[in-house]
């Protein structure tokens, strides 16, 4: 099985489920979005809500990814960078109990965290983000050995802002012969780095993730003619098109993936574990259609409970259905 290496903004993540959405116009966040807060506006956010029902737990997009490839059974590795308090010691200890490798340099700011509300009546998420530590990762502190020995690369699209680090990161691993996968994380991320996105992913990325708001920010399209677009600048592209199912392509096969039911109760991480069965499946080389149905009935599951962590039963029972799905396809 090809092994797995992920790079992104190491986070600590808070989840907070909210009567109704005043606290996102309190702070101007618009539903659905992804906003970066200093540091006394985080602390803000914190005193509003920490009297709520919240969760904290170590996260940040291409972590959740690599966690949940980690779970299924690939080899994998991390990089980022945290501040050298408990958030941060918490997060690699999270990452070594499940067997990732974690490269995480220490920063001089505190571990950023994300604060992730959840807010009726579609259990929308909108993002907070005090990025702290991880904004200190830099294109020289990557090096080469990082990567070596490793198949895949999966980057966050989160981490585009910071256009020098992800070409570092990409062209290592180019050189290296690696397979390149980004998930464009956010409509609002990608319009605000469409030129480099389209740089990126035109040079060096084998595979592009992204939902039907990211599709229609990175192309201008709606889902269907978006998959006919991204999938000329790269191998395989997946756009995600929620009760749906979703839609992969590469070369001239369309694949249309049938959702799984699910009781949804929150829809955090939904995309990164979507990423993790589908880079699972592809890790073995099975068919794409295989590789979007196991990461379809993955994220079913994380959507039934709030936040990004599912206990070992849920686990046992995804990776036999997994199995299953594999067999049957």
């Amino acid at each position: 099985m090809k092994s797995i290496i992920g790079i992104g903004n190491a986070l600590t993540d808070v989840l907070a489920v909210m009567p109704d959405t005043s606290i996102l116009k309190k702070y101007n966040l618009p539903i659905g979005s992804m906003q970066w807060v200093d540091r006394q506006t985080a602390n803000g956010i914190w005193e509003d809500i920490k009297d709520l029902k919240i969760q904290i737990v170590p996260g940040g997009s291409a972590a959740n990814t690599i966690a949940g490839a980690a779970i299924l059974g690939m080899r994998s590795a991390f990089v980022g960078m945290v501040g050298d308090d408990a958030p941060g010691r918490l997060f690699k200890e999270s990452q070594e109990s499940i067997g990732i490798r974690p490269h995480l340099l220490t920063g001089k700011d505190a571990s950023g965290r994300a604060i992730v509300f959840i807010t009726p009546p579609n259990a929308e998420r909108t993002f907070a983000d005090y990025m702290g530590a991880a904004l200190e990762l830099g294109a020289d502190d990557l090096r080469d050995y990082f990567f070596a020995g490793y198949d895949i690369l999966h980057i966050e699209g989160y981490l585009v802002q910071n256009h020098d680090l992800v070409r570092r990161a990409v062209q290592i691993c180019a050189q290296l012969g690696m397979t390149i996968s980004i998930d464009l994380a956010s409509y609002n991320v990608v319009e605000s780095n469409y030129d480099f996105l389209h740089e990126i992913v035109e040079k060096y990325v084998d595979i592009v993730f992204a939902n039907e708001t990211e599709a229609k920010a990175f192309t201008g399209k709606g889902p269907q003619e978006a998959l006919e677009d991204i999938s000329r600048l790269c191998k395989i592209a997946v756009v995600k098109v929620g009760k749906e199912g979703s839609l992969v392509k590469s070369g001239q096969k369309i694949y249309r993936i049938d959702p799984f039911l699910a009781n949804a109760v929150d829809a955090t991480g939904a995309g990164d574990l979507y990423a993790a069965g589908f880079l699972y499946g592809f890790a073995q080389d099975l068919p794409l259609d295989i590789c979007g149905s196991i990461g379809s009935y993955v994220s079913s599951r994380i959507v039934e409970v709030v936040g990004t962590k599912l206990d070992g039963t849920t686990w046992k029972n995804i990776k036999e259905e997994v199995a299953r799905i594999i067999a049957e396809g």
